[in-house]
């Protein structure tokens, strides 16, 4: 019951905070100069026909309403002016969406066992040097901006090497061999940030679990290191740890927009990149609510899958 008043809460306040944001994007958009519709045949029309219905010229609070209502009555986010011009905005979207999940699936699954592998190897052979090798290893990585990291993938594995493209395939046959080599590049560049921080937090954590009494009384009772360790530590170090795994993953949709244009990967972050380079305010108001509602969700996911892991927990409770 705790969770559930909990959940609601948290979901009332999430719904808030995006109306908030929104409702400042948009009024910030409306004040800036409003670009002309392109001359471009029957588009130009278009274009101005849909402005005069959305109410361009009111105050821009009537303005507001008649936009939020269209989105939620008809899933209407207008058509492109500046950028894909007279295309609807939530269908371009839509087409984008795959080619960004596509790299973000393939950075996470690469991502999580690569980091909690490091991460235990690291806690079983603290102080040692491996332990001080990763430790560095980790700080530098982590260090690193991700596009630094494009670069120089693309410098020695697709130039000098030419073991891969420099971008990504065209084509909607995402699950093909040809599409995931190209990917390729682009998911190394993506993973190597995340794969340090999840080795950093997942050290961290086994390496103080290793060190509680409980895991000398289960040494004493009979079990070997091997079997205390997977049976007691790795269990309860995996409460704070799978949180933010599930926030790593949401959080690479934010973190593959460079990443995206980089490799010309045709996913939702080239578009967004694209659109604001291109001043056209209906990608932008959708595209900034994606990403938004993105963030948002992360503080719910990552709250709610505390009590989920350790039913100890009860968010809420009094």
């Amino acid at each position: 019951m705790y969770m559930l008043k909990y959940t609601l809460k948290r979901i009332v306040a999430m719904l808030v905070t995006f109306a908030i944001i929104m409702t400042i994007c948009f009024v910030l958009v409306k004040l800036l100069p409003q670009p002309e519709a392109v001359a471009f045949g029957k588009d130009r029309a278009l274009i101005e026909r849909r402005r005069e219905m959305l109410g361009y010229g009111k105050p821009i609070m009537q303005q507001l309403g008649i936009y939020t209502k269209r989105i939620v009555n008809h899933w209407d986010w207008g058509v492109g002016e500046n950028f894909k011009t007279g295309q609807d905005v939530a269908k371009v979207f839509a087409e984008k969406l795959p080619a960004s999940m596509l790299l973000n699936f393939y950075s996470f699954i690469l991502s999580v066992p690569l980091g909690i592998l490091f991460g235990i190897y690291a806690a079983l052979r603290k102080n040692r040097w491996q332990d001080h090798f990763m430790s560095t290893a980790v700080m530098v990585s982590s260090s690193v901006p991700s596009f630094v990291y494009a670069f120089l993938v693309q410098y020695f594995l697709c130039f000098k090497l030419g073991w891969f493209p420099f971008l990504m395939k065209p084509g909607r046959d995402w699950f093909s061999w040809p599409m995931f080599v190209s990917v390729v590049p682009a998911v190394l560049s993506l993973s190597f940030g995340f794969i340090a921080g999840l080795t950093r937090s997942t050290r961290a954590e086994l390496t103080e679990v290793l060190t509680n009494d409980y895991m000398l009384l289960a040494r004493t009772k009979g079990m070997t290191k091997r079997q205390a360790t997977v049976r007691h530590a790795l269990r309860n170090a995996m409460v704070p740890i799978f949180p933010g795994i599930v926030a790593d993953f949401l959080y690479m949709f934010s973190g593959s927009i460079i990443i995206e244009n980089i490799f010309g990967v045709p996913g939702v972050g080239n578009l967004y990149i694209q659109s604001v380079q291109s001043l056209d305010y209906n990608f932008f108001m959708m595209l900034s609510a994606f990403y938004t509602m993105l963030g948002l969700v992360v503080g719910i996911v990552v709250d709610l899958s505390y009590g989920l892991i350790d039913p100890r927990i009860r968010m809420g409770a009094k």
